[in-house]
């Protein structure tokens, strides 16, 4: 896997990101950084991969138990050192999983899942970090 970043010049704090599949996306920073908000903060893009990946591997793994998936939501709420690096102390992901007759334990296992063997993002991430989850089933 591979990544460039390349800064967008001497009068601002925006990033472009090109990823190595092909894609690309602006980071930048704050006004009071010197930045112009024309693009996530570069700690909101880890932060939103990581609710990404362990979201892809929940509905992975729910579409295999059988499950009938219509919807996946994670809203994520975090917490940061005071000091630098600030990096991240507390991560809360709350799923919400719309479908048909869904199975809470099943759920609860395909989180547990994600988080304890397959999404590298929240592994790393909680080398840092205390990760809790919850999650709320709507039937369709």
């Amino acid at each position: 896997m591979e990544c460039t970043i390349r800064w967008a010049g001497p009068e601002t704090m925006s990033f472009i990101a090109e990823t190595g599949s092909g894609h690309s996306f602006v980071m930048d920073g704050a006004p009071e950084g010197g930045g112009r908000n024309l693009g996530p903060r570069p700690m909101e893009t880890v932060l939103a991969g990581s609710a990404a990946c362990t979201a892809y591997d929940v509905v992975l793994i729910l579409k295999k138990s059988g499950l009938d998936v219509r919807a996946c939501e994670v809203t994520t709420t975090s917490e940061r050192a005071e000091t630098d690096p600030k990096v991240f102390t507390k991560i809360h992901l709350l799923f919400r999983i719309r479908g048909r007759q869904l199975k809470a334990n099943l759920v609860e296992r395909a989180i547990n899942l994600s988080h304890t063997k397959y999404c590298s993002a929240t592994k790393m991430l909680g080398m840092t970090a205390e990760i809790t989850h919850g999650y709320e089933l709507i039937e369709d």
